[in-house]
């Protein structure tokens, strides 16, 4: 690897984000409601999580389980009142009834960020047409990483798709780092680093005990250590 991969943990509050930053992590995703699968959490969690911890943070806006945008002026206020907080990166994703990127609501969304960068989420592995989707967001300003499995049901099943876009980077569409998460596992990640991938998002791997309980930092320690050995 010509450079260090980056690490990205889920964080639902400080105690998760300190020991993410303990146990090597380069960014956290802060979220909230993981029975939801992760919805925006409150500017004042991530306040708290900003005086805490120096690592980069991307803000989650997601107001609703599912990848519907739902009320977009809502969501633009709810994105003014987390950039006031401290939030300068963000995560997002949305697709229209047909399983196409919604791409109104994204727009509006991405101008209330201002030039933030963000991440398009695992919508992406919902969409009916990936290529289309990258390619419809292609040159949209801020965003620098998608966050993908490769498939609905996780990587397991995504893998053939995670390598297979991994080796079409600097195409037009996938200049964006490539952030594989969603069921992924240590022993992934030999294969993902051989074939270029430079990003890494785990949740419940971080934390053994289950989601009830905070992210430990040896948990994370381990992936660190993982993805420096190759």
């Amino acid at each position: 690897m010509s450079k260090r991969a980056v690490l990205e943990v889920i964080a639902l509050g400080v105690e998760d984000a300190v020991a993410a930053q303990a146990g090597g992590a380069d960014r956290l995703e802060l979220v909230t409601d993981m029975a939801a699968d992760g919805l925006t959490p409150s500017a004042a969690t991530v306040a708290g999580i900003r005086r805490a911890v120096d690592l980069s943070l991307r803000v989650m806006l997601r107001l609703a389980d599912g990848f519907a945008a739902g009320d977009v002026d809502r969501l633009v206020g709810v994105t003014a009142g987390l950039r006031e907080a401290g939030a300068e990166e963000f995560v997002l994703g949305f697709l229209d009834a047909g399983g196409g990127v919604d791409l109104p609501a994204v727009e509006r969304v991405v101008g209330a960020l201002d030039g933030c960068p963000w991440t398009f989420h695992r919508a992406i592995d919902r969409a009916a047409d990936r290529d289309a989707l990258r390619k419809q967001l292609d040159g949209m300003p801020g965003l620098d990483t998608y966050l993908t499995a490769g498939a609905a049901d996780g990587v397991d099943d995504g893998l053939p798709v995670l390598l297979a876009e991994a080796a079409r980077q600097g195409e037009p569409g996938y200049e964006q780092r490539l952030l594989v998460g969603g069921g992924l596992r240590l022993d992934h990640v030999p294969t993902l680093l051989t074939a270029g991938v430079e990003g890494f998002h785990i949740g419940g791997a971080a934390r053994p005990e289950g989601w009830e309980a905070p992210v430990s930092a040896d948990a994370v320690a381990r992936w660190r250590v993982a993805l420096d050995s190759v």
